[in-house]
């Protein structure tokens, strides 16, 4: 039987699934990962050195064939609503941050937009956002 898991693991257990749906961990995507748990706010009272173990906690989650829908379930049951917006947003930058967004990352989105029940307009400017900051010239 599943953990109820904390909501910084939430957090997380969201960006490992974008960061794995294509099967491409980048290095880019980790250190992306590394980079939010260090600084975004919402990760101060999270001890950074526990990042890989509940990373790899995720990992062998997804692992069985059910493993999405069991973490997925995890995340949504971990976020309270006011949160969901802010999975959704470390999952778009996890996305973004290799400049192209594959089929399986967009899939994923379409998803965690559906089970976190976000509204679309607030959805689209999160990505706009994430696009913005990623530009390069």
């Amino acid at each position: 039987m599943a953990r109820n898991i904390t909501v910084h693991e939430a957090l997380i257990y969201v960006m490992v699934m974008m960061a794995a749906v294509d099967r491409e961990l980048s290095d880019n995507e980790l250190r992306r990962i590394g980079n939010m748990v260090q600084h975004l706010p919402i990760f101060r009272d999270f001890d950074p050195e526990r990042l890989v173990v509940v990373a790899e906690e995720c990992g062998a989650l997804l692992e069985p064939d059910d493993g999405l829908e069991q973490v997925l379930a995890q995340v949504a049951a971990a976020l309270p609503e006011r949160l969901r917006e802010t999975a959704y947003a470390v999952a778009v930058e996890v996305a973004a941050v290799d400049l192209a967004v594959g089929q399986e990352e967009l899939r994923l989105l379409q998803i965690l937009r559906d089970r976190l029940d976000l509204d679309k307009l607030v959805s689209a400017a999160i990505e706009r956002g994430a696009r913005a900051r990623h530009q390069t010239l």
